[in-house]
């Protein structure tokens, strides 16, 4: 956490760094001049395609009225002369005029000026042979400025008649036309002139527009920027602090610990994923509850100490979790209190102790069965030589009263037993001594179904129905294939011997494609194993059979822990028993 004097004063965050606006400004301003150029430009570009389409549009209007007079209702010149006139008298049309290739006017809007000299400094002849729209801008007398459209004046397709225009007495706007008055310069070019007062206003107007809008937004840039730098201090703490509560809740929410915590109403607070995986219970569920309604008696029990004792408290205890099982808890305990020594409630820690518990048993096992292995091998050899010299006078009194029934019989009883306390012995000495393994490449599916061709005979006597399931694609992996025999026919036979009435032998064989590791599931459905039986089953001479010598699970142990693998039981009575072998795997085939 941030002490205060970690926190930044107000101040710290008010000044900027001259630099800051200098590069601000050196930003913008480049980046808003050539915005605006270019906004100019495109509305000058704009403008002038509008005026040289609205020129266009006159010069074809003109044409088209022209055409249809002189063809239909055989027009002179001087009628194509009051067209121009009245064509000309349109707002924003300067001028309307047509020339021919040397440049004379033959028509114009104002009758004064035919007969006139105009477009010095055009290239008439190439105009009078084009039909595309061309355009300049003139000045006129008075300073004001127009905007010239011009083209090919054609006012008739196909072969073009002369027609006489008599605007003043004996004066020809064209000659007539006849074949032998023909010539290559009789081309004529129309030119339309308008009024650029109303556009350069417009044009003013918005490039003033464009260029305050620019402004404004050069100012909203750097107003923004500065603000950036305005807010990045309080970003900054704000961040800072920020990654403190999310440090601070991946470290509450993944503690190795189940936390839970208690407000001074008696509500849940907080309950991290191992609190939920240790009880059971998920937060989704109880948070914002009532901790009397949704926590095990046992677990507030701790807390109530606390309100009468103050301080820490820890205790081990046994709570209920999934399925109602009990489950060895070491419970820690705090009160949690503000800076002015207000109660805010209660911090609860939880540790699942079950691992700890099962280590703590599984070494004293080692321990015990390490000291039963070493008197058992020292008992083991004193007890074989005496068994061998009875067996031998056994046999002997069996061959010498062979004739008398009675005493053949008793001799026969005494080598029998010999031979079972041999055998006892014998696994009294396997049990006791090192293992001595010899691993290779085996596949354990193979090996399954190996081991279960050896119990048919069992299996169909006590109509005992075998189940598999084998994972496909599993690899062969390092083991001694006698001695896991071994420990698949003692399981099998454990789990025959407890279906007297039959049922069914499941078998699995599956593998973690995590850790590589192979598991072999062995399920019965008997009657199941007492649960204070379960805790000794791989104990030395630990039996609930009258025929059995106890030596058979504990051998199975000690075969899995030679190979670094682990066994587990689960039973439950009425329903069944299940024994999880796992194997490491370690080689590569």
């Amino acid at each position: 956490m941030l002490s205060m004097s970690q926190k930044k004063s107000p101040k710290a965050w008010i000044g900027i760094p001259p630099w800051v606006i200098l590069g601000a400004v050196l930003v913008l301003v480049p980046i808003f001049v050539l915005m605006t150029i270019e906004n100019l430009h495109r509305q000058k570009e704009n403008t002038t395609r509008l005026m040289v389409e609205k020129g266009a549009a006159l010069i074809r209007s003109f044409e088209a009225g022209a055409r249809t007079g002189m063809m239909g209702m055989h027009w002179g010149g001087f009628q194509v002369q009051s067209l121009l006139t009245e064509t000309a008298q349109q707002p924003d049309i300067a001028y309307l005029l047509v020339t021919d290739v040397k440049g004379t006017i033959l028509a114009h809007s104002d009758i004064s000026r035919i007969g006139q000299r105009y477009g010095s400094g055009l290239d008439l002849q190439r105009i009078s042979r084009s039909k595309k729209a061309e355009w300049r801008q003139v000045s006129r007398e008075k300073g004001s400025r127009v905007f010239e459209v011009f083209r090919q004046f054609s006012p008739t397709q196909g072969h073009a008649e002369r027609f006489r225009c008599k605007i003043r007495p004996n004066d020809w706007c064209w000659p007539h036309m006849g074949t032998e008055g023909r010539s290559p310069n009789d081309g004529q070019i129309i030119f339309v002139g308008l009024d650029m007062g109303p556009i350069e206003s417009s044009r003013e107007a918005d490039a003033r527009h464009t260029v305050v809008m620019a402004l404004i937004l050069l100012m909203i840039g750097f107003a923004g920027i500065v603000s950036l730098f305005l807010a990045q201090a309080y970003r900054s703490a704000r961040s800072s602090l920020s990654e403190v509560e999310a440090f601070s809740d991946k470290l509450v929410e993944n503690m190795p610990v189940g936390l839970l915590a208690v407000d001074v109403n008696g509500r849940i607070a907080s309950f991290n994923q191992t609190a939920e995986s240790v009880l059971g219970i998920s937060a989704a569920d109880i948070l914002g509850q009532k901790a009397d309604d949704v926590l095990p008696r046992q677990l507030l029990s701790v807390a109530d100490r606390l309100n009468s004792r103050g301080g820490i408290i820890g205790r081990e205890i046994d709570c209920p979790g999934k399925d109602s099982a009990l489950i060895p808890l070491d419970v820690i305990t705090t009160s949690l209190h503000d800076k002015g020594g207000a109660f805010m409630g209660h911090l609860i820690l939880l540790r699942d102790l079950t691992e700890i518990r099962a280590l703590k048993r599984e070494i004293e096992r080692s321990e015990r069965l390490a000291s039963i292995g070493s008197l058992a091998a020292g008992i083991a050899h004193e007890i074989r030589n005496p068994l061998s010299s009875i067996k031998g006078f056994a046999t002997y009194f069996k061959e010498r009263y062979s004739d008398v029934p009675e005493d053949r019989e008793t001799a026969q009883v005494m080598v029998q037993e010999v031979e079972r306390l041999n055998r006892v012995i014998g696994q009294l000495l396997e049990f006791a001594r090192p293992l001595s393994l010899r691993k290779r490449a085996t596949s354990l599916p193979a090996l399954v179904q190996h081991s279960l061709k050896m119990i048919e005979g069992d299996v169909h006597r006590k109509n005992i129905n075998i189940e598999t399931k084998i994972t496909p694609n599993i690899k062969d992996i390092l083991v001694d294939p006698d001695k896991i025999t071994q420990v698949l026919l003692n399981i099998y036979l454990n789990a025959l011997e407890a279906m007297e009435d039959g049922g069914t032998l499941s078998v699995d064989v599956g593998m973690d494609y995590n850790t590589e590791n192979t598991r072999i599931t062995i399920s019965d459905t008997g009657p199941g194993i007492n649960e204070e039986d379960l805790a000794r089953i791989f104990d030395p001479y630990f039996t609930t059979k009258s025929s059995g010598t106890g030596l058979g699970l504990a051998i199975v142990h000690n075969i899995v822990d030679a190979h670094k693998g682990d066994i587990r039981v689960q039973s439950r009575l009425g329903i069944g028993t299940s024994v999880t072998i796992t194997l490491p795997y370690s080689i590569e085939v």
